[in-house]
């Protein structure tokens, strides 16, 4: 049986960490890679508060992230994902997402300078689907 748009937008979530975030810098976008965890599709980043990202969303708080494309060419489905970004130092939040691959970065879920970018969707595309138009996944 084939699979719907929303099931396989979670198999990429779940299986894909490593994407894209396109910020505004002025008035042009500005794009850089990220780690993303993902919680029912709502995505969350790890980064510091002293970043130009959190500045750019500090004054423009959308995003729009590619994710999931792995490079073997026509047909590798990926999303293309709109959404609006919520900057938090919330404690629970800090833990929610700390794992042993932020030490290089961060001494712990405490560290002042620690902020969660939390991306909630307004649409998400599934692309590339071998030659099949985009198709919207309803969450």
């Amino acid at each position: 049986m084939a699979k719907t748009p929303k099931e396989i937008a979670e198999k990429i979530l779940d299986h894909n960490m490593v994407g894209t975030m396109a910020t505004i810098e002025g008035d042009k976008p500005h794009s850089r890679y990220m780690t993303f965890f993902n919680d029912n599709f709502t995505l969350y980043t790890v980064t510091s508060d002293h970043t130009h990202k959190v500045e750019e969303l500090s004054k423009n708080p959308y995003t729009h992230i590619l994710i999931g494309y792995d490079g073997k060419g026509f047909g590798d489905e990926f999303l293309e994902i709109e959404g609006k970004v919520e900057i938090s130092s919330d404690d629970t939040m800090r833990e929610k997402v700390w794992n042993k691959l932020l030490k290089p970065w961060f001494s712990g879920p405490d560290d002042p300078k620690m902020v969660i970018l939390k991306v909630t969707p307004s649409q998400i595309k599934l692309m590339n689907t071998k030659g099949d138009d985009p198709k919207f996944v309803e969450f």
